[in-house]
C-alpha cells in the first residue's frame, strides 16, 4: 500500500505513545508515532499479514526488578514479539524497520543514540534483520507504519539544531507543607 494512496488517506489509525506497542494484521490499519529521543521498533511478518510497532523512551532498566515497565524497549520489545506471534507470526520469519533516536537537546547525554543502538543490538540477538528505518540526527520524526503489509512512511517535524539543554530547575522554599 502507497502511504499517498487514497486507500491510506482513509485508514483507521492508531496512534502509539511512548510506552505502548499495537499489533495487527487489518490491512485498514496504520500504526503512527511521533518520536525525538524515543524509538519505535516496526516489525512484520510477510506470510502471515501482521505486524506491529512499539514506542519506547528508554532502552532498559538499570535495575532488573524494575524492567517490566512500558517505557523500556526491552520489554516493550519482548510483549509486541509475544501478541505477533498470537496473531500468527513466526518469529523466525519477523523483519524490522526502526526510526527514531534523535538527539534533541545540546549537551546532555545522547539518549537517542542509546536507544537506537539499543534496538540494533536487541534485533540482531533476537535474529531479526532490519530491513529499513532511520535513526540518530537532530530532528524529530513522524512515522506511520501499516503492519499488515510492512510499509512505512516517514516525515521530518523539523528540520531545526537541537535544542538548548533546559535550565536547571532551582528548588524554592515556601514553607513547610505536610500532604496526606
Amino acid at each position: 500500500m502507497n502511504p499517498n494512496s487514497e486507500t491510506a488517506r482513509f485508514a483507521k489509525r492508531i496512534h502509539v505513545n511512548q510506552g505502548e506497542h499495537e499489533a495487527s494484521g487489518d490491512p485498514g490499519v496504520c500504526l503512527t508515532a511521533i518520536l525525538g529521543s524515543c524509538v519505535a521498533i516496526c516489525l512484520h511478518d510477510r506470510a502471515a499479514k501482521v505486524g506491529g510497532m512499539n514506542h519506547f523512551l528508554l532502552p532498559e532498566s538499570p535495575d532488573a526488578i524494575h524492567d517490566a515497565h512500558g517505557r523500556y524497549g526491552a520489554y516493550l520489545a519482548e510483549l509486541l514479539i509475544n501478541d505477533l506471534m498470537r496473531l500468527g507470526a513466526v518469529k523466525s520469519r519477523l523483519e524490522a524497520k526502526v526510526f527514531g533516536g534523535g538527539k534533541m537537546f545540546q549537551g546532555l547525554r545522547d539518549v537517542g543514540a542509546t536507544n537506537a543502538a539499543f534496538a540494533q543490538r536487541f534485533l540482531e540477538a533476537e535474529g531479526i534483520p532490519i530491513l529499513g528505518g532511520s535513526t540518530e540526527g537532530t530532528n524529530a520524526r513522524r512515522v506511520e507504519f501499516w503492519p499488515a503489509t510492512g510499509r512505512a512512511f516517514q516525515k521530518f517535524v523539523s528540520q531545526i539544531d537541537p535544542m538548548p539543554a533546559p535550565p536547571p530547575v532551582r528548588e524554592t522554599s515556601v514553607g513547610d507543607v505536610e500532604l496526606f
